[in-house]
């Protein structure tokens, strides 16, 4: 799709404030990915946004694709655009809330035959906390700019469908409190442990810490141990976020309730003692007394915490726990000749993320990090003016996916914040 007049009006307002014309000319480039790449707006009414180089929709990617756009929400077209987008994806969590990726035609197109129950429109099936909890969040940011810019529009967005998709999310998120219960299983044939669940699909064992269980990190990557506590954290905020909706108030009380019972989880569980950095928060435990200290590239992110509100007593462990994922005491955290940050079990080692790159520079209170994070940002895209997945710190032309939209709205949203 072409930008409409109020998104290029918005595209120059926000280049009117960048005084280097190299970051200028790259903000224009990624501005644009998300809505002329992989934007479509159907006949129904509702909106499928691709990641990019693969030809399905991913609930956690394209919520946050268009996040630049919000702010010309008071646009027909781009609110049609957006809302379209929560109605879609609301339709794709009743299908199956237990799937991460949707193909558009409801042709069984997937990225691999699973021994899973699929779908004639799930991509794939590789269950993540984050998926369901970045479509309440995406839900809310839409609403909200609906509020700012077209408030007798804001009540389109909690249909029925609606309504529907949030009890779905709050039933899959009880039932996985106790994983034990749960019908979901994952098996694949492949040699990568990262590509299947262990224990005939189930997972490792797990006990009861009040959190609720995911199968797969934001990554697509297993979780080691599977409360995963960045994606818990993120439920937490979402289902706060609810009690400002007009959904059922039985929803509202069902959503706080849970809330409550994931927050005490991550409290218990979730954040540990290290010997050198202090209470920081665990990426992932189970309950039995096991945890893997590390930080993964994607989003959410323990490094991507405050991005949504944080509590006021985690705010000390957040700073430690900064602390330890900038530092080489991080597995994933690389440094070369021309980047340093975080990357990913998932991209080859020394690789790090423009999206993690944006998300340091996004919760730094410090302007010197902040401008240090730009320049790498400007110098790491191997000429396309376009942002990657990872890239070699030593040598930035070496770089995974070439057309990866998220990682573009990433850095217009980091540089809004400049």
């Amino acid at each position: 799709m072409e930008l409409t007049k109020g998104l290029l009006a918005l595209r120059e307002k926000k280049c009117a404030g960048i005084k280097d014309e190299n970051v200028k000319e790259i903000y224009r480039k990624c501005f644009g990915s998300t809505w002329e790449t992989t934007f479509s707006v159907e006949e129904d009414g509702t909106s499928f946004v691709i990641t990019g180089d693969i030809e399905a929709m991913w609930l956690r990617d394209s919520s946050m694709q268009v996040l630049p756009y919000l702010d010309a929400a008071g646009e027909e077209e781009v609110w049609k655009a957006l809302r379209g987008l929560v109605w879609k994806q609301a339709q794709c969590v009743n299908m199956d809330p237990y799937a991460n990726a949707f193909n558009k035609n409801g042709d069984y197109n997937c990225w691999l035959k699973d021994d899973t129950e699929m779908g004639p429109y799930i991509w794939e099936r590789k269950y993540e906390v984050d998926s369901l909890a970045f479509h309440l969040f995406l839900l809310e940011q839409v609403y909200q700019a609906a509020q700012k810019h077209c408030p007798e529009r804001a009540g389109e967005l909690v249909t029925p469908e609606e309504e529907k998709a949030v009890d779905q999310i709050l039933r899959l998120w009880t039932t996985e409190q106790r994983h034990e219960t749960s019908p979901y299983t994952f098996r694949r044939d492949s040699e990568l442990e990262t590509e299947t669940l262990q224990n005939d699909g189930r997972g490792r064992a797990v006990g009861y810490t009040g959190m609720t269980w995911s199968g797969f990190r934001p990554s697509d990557d297993a979780c080691y141990y599977n409360y995963l506590i960045p994606s818990n954290i993120l439920a937490v905020s979402v289902l706060r976020g609810l009690q400002e909706l007009p959904v059922q108030s039985g929803l509202r009380e069902r959503a706080g309730k849970l809330a409550d019972e994931l927050e005490a989880g991550i409290e218990q569980y979730g954040i540990v003692s290290h010997p050198k950095y202090g209470e920081i928060f665990a990426y992932e435990t189970d309950g039995l007394g096991n945890y893997r200290l590390m930080d993964d590239a994607n989003l959410p992110s323990l490094l991507g915490i405050p991005l949504v509100p944080l509590k006021e007593e985690w705010e000390e462990v957040y700073s430690n726990t900064r602390k330890f994922l900038l530092s080489k005491d991080n597995p994933y955290y690389y440094e070369g000749a021309f980047a340093k940050g975080i990357g990913s079990p998932h991209t080859p080692e020394h690789y790090i993320w423009h999206i993690a790159l944006c998300v340091q520079g996004m919760t730094s209170q410090d302007p010197k990090e902040k401008q240090e994070i730009l320049d790498m940002l400007k110098t790491t895209t191997a000429g396309t003016g376009l942002m990657h997945e990872g890239f070699d710190v030593d040598n930035p032309d070496n770089f995974t996916r070439d057309w990866f939209a998220w990682a573009n709205s990433m850095f217009c949203l980091f540089v809004n914040t400049l």
